[in-house]
């Protein structure tokens, strides 16, 4: 062997670590917390876990359909996330946390926007800096109603209380309604709907290609249970596979722009 060589993998052989003495993995997890718009099935959380996460940061998606600040609560499944902020030997805990739909009037699980819901938004804030964890707030995705080919963002209020409550307790925010408005607005009617979970119906094309969407027809099947997907159900809520996927690189996006710390376990 060359023994300049030779020499060369000699230092690095001494350098490396011996054999079952591995540095321990620092790894961190991210927990997403939310309604339909976050879980598996129905909103953007699979395809971010799925592809915009690196090996050494664990993703936990418990998004839920029909849940609002309150539900959510009441259920368990707050109980369950702060589960998972307790679980050890993880380097940092991030907790994502998007409400809003189901909050709203005329939802079984509707909060009231001036006292209830930033007063819920705050509770689960200080919960999870309780846990160690580092909550970020979203701001709710935008539904896709258009009229005259304008964007009908009736989410606009409670991203609104979102905002203000991230100010308020010095949480980072991710603008997902914002961002995602601006993007639906730039798509227009017809082609917004293609991130949907279903094809629209034939006889919306007319409208759609005029800027105006049609209400959505009674289902052929009944209604998703609360645990269920949405995967064939054409609406202007939920997301199906290429929903998810641009909703989720904006959230990842806008991830690494409000925890830096977090960018070099992301892909954008």
């Amino acid at each position: 062997m060359n023994p300049a060589l030779f020499g060369a993998l000699t230092l690095a052989m001494a350098a490396s670590p011996a054999a079952g003495q591995d540095a321990p993995i620092q790894a961190d997890k991210i927990i997403l917390v939310g309604d339909s718009t976050t879980a598996v099935g129905s909103g953007w959380g699979g395809a971010f876990c799925d592809r915009h996460v690196l090996s050494a940061l664990a993703c936990v998606n418990l998004g839920r359909q029909g849940r609002s600040t309150s539900t959510y609560r009441t259920e368990g499944s707050w109980d369950l996330a702060l589960n998972e902020m307790a679980t050890p030997g993880y380097h940092t805990v991030w907790v994502m946390i998007q409400f809003g739909h189901n909050d709203q009037p005329g939802k079984r699980s509707s909060t009231d926007l001036a006292t209830q819901f930033p007063a819920n938004l705050r509770a689960y804030v200080a919960e999870a800096r309780a846990r160690g964890a580092r909550p970020v707030l979203l701001t709710p995705l935008t539904r896709r109603h258009f009229k005259d080919g304008q964007l009908q963002n009736t989410l606009v209020p409670w991203a609104e209380a979102v905002r203000a409550v991230a100010v308020e307790t010095n949480t980072p925010l991710i603008d997902l309604n914002a961002a995602s408005a601006e993007l639906v607005q730039r798509l227009g009617a017809s082609e917004a709907a293609r991130l949907s979970p279903g094809a629209p119906p034939p006889d919306f094309e007319a409208a759609l290609r005029a800027g105006n969407t049609p209400p959505t027809p009674p289902a052929a099947t009944p209604p998703a249970t609360a645990h269920g997907r949405h995967v064939d159900d054409f609406d202007y809520t939920h997301l199906g596979p290429e929903g998810a996927a641009v909703i989720a690189s904006l959230v990842a996006r806008d991830l690494i722009a409000v925890a830096p710390d977090l960018a070099p376990r992301l892909v954008p």
